[in-house]
């Protein structure tokens, strides 16, 4: 093997503890490198995995040990399933801090996605559950924990912005993240929130939606409010999206118990008509947000927000195969989860991300 100095992944990852006993026949940090590589290059499984590096034998062997050549699909398999997946996902972390720096003010969302083929009905097995953060601006995962059901979210999300250096981001979350804890953890880090609003805080919703739907018919007083509009045309429909944001001290005091909501600036309604073929459909929404009273910069983050489902979740679904994914063993799911979203992450940040050598050496070397 030649002389290179410590790679990136290596000095990341390196140091996972070894699940296995003494005697083993692979080294630990082969087995992961392996396991990423083959995972960018559309591995969705054990034995694809192993397929790959059997292919690849005489490149991988020019930055990797392989004392005993390339691991077989079982050993894949046993050593993901008893990885630490809370150690793994910590690599994962202090990797991204590394890999990019994430600007003063980008949009960080907050989104959760089911596992699909993760569940196990016969072991009473519910389908796992990755809430993810995603910078926006630079289409990169920053952080992920794994939960057993969608109401661990509320669980997770905390602890999720624990891990992340968000100062002077806008952190974006949809209405099950919507929680004073959240609200209060976004602030002491010195970030804002944009939270969406719905039954699930039901005083908080029906005061928001009494104030707006009153103001709408007057018509929304100019002195009280900012406004914004964006009309996308395309693929034989049109989307028009409004924003009104108001910070009137009258509008805040009516928000129940507001002083449980920390920084609470600004009020926001959102409406969204699609048409296609004559037929018009409107959804309103409504959030609270640190923000000053922006509509233009509100509007956009909540654009912005929803990145997460076509630059990461549709991804995951299409390109990975993750909801048809049937590993299932103990914490493979969520390890495995972790490989892919290494696998998003890698051709986005490499300078020259076409092909697998690149986006390989970017992490070797």
């Amino acid at each position: 093997m030649p002389n290179q100095p410590l790679s990136s992944l290596e000095t990341h990852f390196g140091k996972l503890t070894d699940p296995r006993g003494p005697n083993i026949e692979h080294l630990l940090f082969d087995i992961v490198a392996i396991a990423i590589l083959g995972t960018i290059c559309g591995a969705d499984g054990w034995v694809e995995i192993e397929q790959f590096g059997q292919q690849k034998l005489t490149w991988l062997q020019q930055f990797l040990r392989l004392p005993n050549g390339i691991p077989s699909h079982d050993t894949f398999g046993r050593v993901f399933a008893q990885l630490d997946p809370e150690e793994f996902q910590a690599c994962f972390q202090t990797w991204v801090q590394a890999l990019q720096e994430i600007t003063r003010g980008q949009v960080i969302g907050i989104d959760g996605k089911q596992l699909r083929g993760s569940h196990d009905r016969r072991k009473g097995q519910h389908a796992l559950y990755m809430v993810s953060a995603w910078a926006a601006a630079n289409h990169l995962v920053l952080g992920q924990k794994n939960v057993a059901k969608k109401s661990n979210e509320i669980v997770a999300i905390p602890e999720l912005l624990h891990l992340l250096d968000i100062k002077g981001c806008l952190v974006t979350i949809d209405a099950i993240g919507t929680q004073s804890k959240i609200a209060k953890m976004v602030v002491k880090k010195e970030a804002d929130y944009l939270l969406a609003v719905k039954n699930n805080q039901e005083k908080l919703y029906q005061t928001l939606e009494m104030l707006f739907t009153y103001d709408q018919k007057a018509g929304f007083p100019l002195s009280a409010y900012t406004y914004a509009k964006e009309v996308k045309k395309g693929h034989a429909r049109i989307d028009v999206r409004e924003c009104w944001v108001t910070a009137d001290p009258e509008y805040l005091a009516c928000v129940p118990q507001a002083t449980k909501w920390p920084g609470l600036k600004s009020l926001v309604m959102l409406t969204r008509r699609r048409i296609i073929a004559g037929e018009e459909t409107v959804k309103i929404g409504y959030y609270i947000s640190s923000l000053e009273a922006n509509a233009q910069r509100i509007l956009q983050a909540t654009r912005q927000h929803w990145r997460i489902e076509n630059g990461l979740h549709w991804v995951l679904d299409i390109a990975f195969n993750e909801d048809r994914s049937r590993v299932r063993k103990d914490h493979a799911p969520a390890n495995l989860a972790v490989l892919r979203h290494m696998a998003v992450n890698l051709p986005r940040a490499a300078s020259k991300p076409s092909g697998y050598k690149q986006a390989g050496m970017k992490i070797i070397s």
